[in-house]
């Protein structure tokens, strides 16, 4: 089940970046393609871009319980029918897990609290700074669900190693040690 709920959760997230593109719901001084994006790129199909990738990823959870996840499908060139090796699914989604912990929770205090994890004031032009009313209630909806994402990943990952990993009881009594 929540697997199946990782890409719903990440979902609300989208949303509100397609939606202050196209309608403009981020406050008029809400600007895109300013930041750390190359110029080159327009702002407008990087938040696009951004929200596709973050669901693709997010429906990546689906594989952690999905026949998919545990066997190559055939349909892949030299590895379609044999078994996932566990670190293959283990090693990414656990460190997917800790990134997306990290990220979000440092990114919900500093929202939270006006300041950077170091302690100094958020700049004036803080992007959840210039939202007020109706238009931070969206923002903070769409994105406090994003708080689950990585322990939700974390407890997956979890039930898929230890799906996957042979019990120390599984041999049986009088099996060789």
């Amino acid at each position: 089940m929540a697997a199946y709920a990782i890409p719903f959760i990440v979902l609300p997230s989208g949303v509100w970046r397609i939606a202050t593109v196209l309608f403009h719901i981020g406050g008029d001084d809400q600007r895109h393609g300013v930041g750390d994006i190359p110029s080159w790129l327009p702002g407008q199909v990087y938040v696009i871009f951004l929200s596709v990738l973050s669901e693709a990823l997010a429906f990546t959870a689906v594989g952690l319980i999905a026949a998919w996840g545990e066997v190559f499908p055939r349909w892949i060139p030299g590895l379609g029918g044999r078994r996932v090796p566990l670190p293959a699914a283990v090693a990414p989604a656990a460190l997917g897990a800790a990134v997306l912990t990290v990220l979000w929770t440092a990114s919900a205090l500093t929202i939270a609290s006006g300041a950077t994890l170091q302690g100094d004031p958020l700049p004036d032009d803080f992007p959840t700074l210039t939202l007020h009313g109706w238009r931070f209630a969206f923002f903070t909806v769409s994105y406090a669900p994003l708080l689950l994402w990585g322990p939700l990943l974390a407890l997956l990952t979890l039930a898929y190693w230890r799906r996957r990993t042979p019990s120390p009881h599984a041999a049986g009594p009088g099996a060789a040690a």
